[in-house]
């Protein structure tokens, strides 16, 4: 499978994340319902290519729900829902 590179713009800033399905089964098998914030942060992280993660950092130490918001918008992106309706 073919990695898949998301650039996100953040704060006027364009940033590259390369997610993998292992960082993806990881980030889903880490989350909790009392562990949110860790999985994301290692998600964010782990995807992030080198040249982006001093901005990433930046912007984690200055908003407390930024990497919430970025796993999520990644997680989006990298999987996307399916339509699935069942049938009778």
């Amino acid at each position: 499978m073919e990695q898949k590179k998301i650039v996100l713009a953040i704060g006027g800033e364009s940033l590259s994340f390369v997610p993998t399905e292992v960082d993806y089964n990881d980030y889903m098998n880490e989350l909790m319902p009392d562990n949110k914030v860790a999985p994301a942060h290692n998600f964010v992280f782990n995807t992030a290519v080198e040249e982006s993660k001093p901005a990433v950092r930046e912007i984690a130490a200055t908003n407390p729900s930024a990497v919430v918001q970025i796993a999520a918008v990644l997680m989006q992106e990298f999987a996307p829902a399916l339509d699935i309706k069942v049938k009778k």
